[in-house]
């Protein structure tokens, strides 16, 4: 199966809440960086680490497909 014909595949409902999550924290990973005001450092690394699992995690989640051709 094409990386194409995967992402456009069926998604499990499970994975559906997954890829959400993942957009979640990734948004609120994104928020935390471009805040308008000066952060410490730890908020901004966590910042960082939540935009970076995020985005794996939604990534993954919509290329997990379900195989219904056995």
């Amino acid at each position: 199966m094409s990386l194409i014909k995967r992402a456009k595949a069926p998604i499990p409902k499970f994975f559906k809440v997954l890829r959400n999550v993942g957009l979640a924290l990734a948004a609120v990973g994104g928020t935390i960086l471009a805040a308008p005001i000066a952060l410490p450092v730890v908020v901004t690394t966590i910042g960082g680490y939540l935009a970076v699992a995020g985005g794996v995690l939604s990534a993954a989640s919509q290329l997990t497909t379900t195989d219904d051709s056995k």
